[in-house]
């Protein structure tokens, strides 16, 4: 369909900005990829013995960015927050297809958008091999293809009573950034600049979900909050969980705010994009030594519970050893609702 809100036309939008950067990865690491843009159908080879992980995100301006988003960090982060999910399986990037509406095709943004698109697309081995353009207001799809070993994917099922529960990097901080874009706090600017891109441009722990492969019963991205990503493993696995709020890893940014503030955002703040998962208490030494090879820390926050109940529960542990009353417990254990 030709574009009637540009002299830039669809498939020359596509040619420009798009196939052009993406051929040239192609041709520099073609991978598993034997056909990308250009034909009815992309072409992924598959070698025995592996199974193909799908993911699809979508992005809508207004509801998960601000409709004036810088678009190089934009282009980055649409495919982050996919490379973050295939991470938490233990997915190894094969590719991926891009649905972009539109509401004017804009050479400056196009450029912009496209360059950090392929800047995180070269560094993590995934190329852009497919998708849609159209006119309408500005939605980004995204669904990207990786390959795991038979029987190998981390799924959020396979927690186990005595479980540790480890969280990596630090929780909180987009949330911060966020906190400070709509003046609810006052954050200094170094603080900001320092923190930013960690909403803006989350690194996808990709090596970290590889790692975990043999070390990990269940795992997850955190993109909706910590401790309400959780409650999803909790309820795959039908278990309970107790959490230490003291363990929840904070950047030392974060850890300039009032407690409750580092609590409630770290706790539920969510766009961490960091993993969770849980590991047996006799895989502490791997993980460790994971946590060093990676140069990224790994924080033990709790453990997994047998479900006393009906429904999974999170057991919260303050500073003080106690536990938290329900009403206490409730604000933490939100998380972000797209319908809300």
């Amino acid at each position: 369909m030709q574009s009637k809100t540009s002299s830039l036309g669809e498939f020359d939008l596509i040619e420009r900005f798009f196939k052009t950067q993406s051929a040239l990865a192609l041709v520099s690491n073609p991978g598993s990829v034997k056909l990308g843009i250009g034909d009815d159908c992309a072409l992924i080879k598959t070698h025995p013995n592996e199974e193909i992980a799908i993911t699809s995100d979508m992005l809508v301006s207004g509801r998960h960015f601000f409709a004036d988003a810088n678009p190089e960090w934009l282009g980055w982060k649409a495919l982050a927050v996919n490379l973050s999910d295939l991470a938490a399986m233990g997915a190894r990037p094969l590719g991926f297809s891009l649905a972009l509406a539109l509401p004017q095709a804009d050479p400056a943004w196009l450029e912009a958008f496209s360059k950090g698109l392929f800047a995180i697309s070269n560094a993590y081995s995934c190329p852009l091999i497919g998708g849609d353009t159209t006119a309408g207001p500005l939605n980004i799809c995204i669904t990207a293809f990786g390959s795991i070993p038979q029987e190998k994917a981390i799924r959020r099922s396979g927690a186990l009573e005595g479980d540790d529960i480890w969280v990596s990097g630090t929780v909180g901080d987009a949330r911060l950034v966020l906190a400070a874009l709509h003046h609810e706090i006052h954050l200094p600017k170094d603080d900001l600049e320092r923190i930013q891109a960690r909403m803006h441009q989350p690194t996808p722990r990709i090596e970290l979900g590889i790692a975990l492969r043999e070390i990990a019963n269940a795992a997850l991205d955190i993109s909706d909050g910590l401790l309400g990503d959780l409650r999803h493993i909790l309820q795959q696995s039908n278990k309970d969980a107790e959490v230490f709020l003291d363990r929840l890893p904070k950047s030392t940014t974060l850890l300039k705010q009032s407690i409750d503030t580092q609590n409630q955002y770290a706790a539920c703040g969510g766009d961490d994009y960091e993993l969770c998962f849980t590991a047996p208490t006799s895989k502490r030494e791997a993980i460790t030594k994971i946590s060093a090879n990676l140069h990224l820390p790994l924080t033990q926050i709790g453990r997994i519970e047998i479900m006393q109940n009906a429904l999974p529960e999170i057991h919260l542990i303050n500073q003080d050893g106690a536990k938290l009353s329900p009403q206490e417990a409730s604000p933490l254990l939100q998380s972000f609702d797209h319908f809300a």
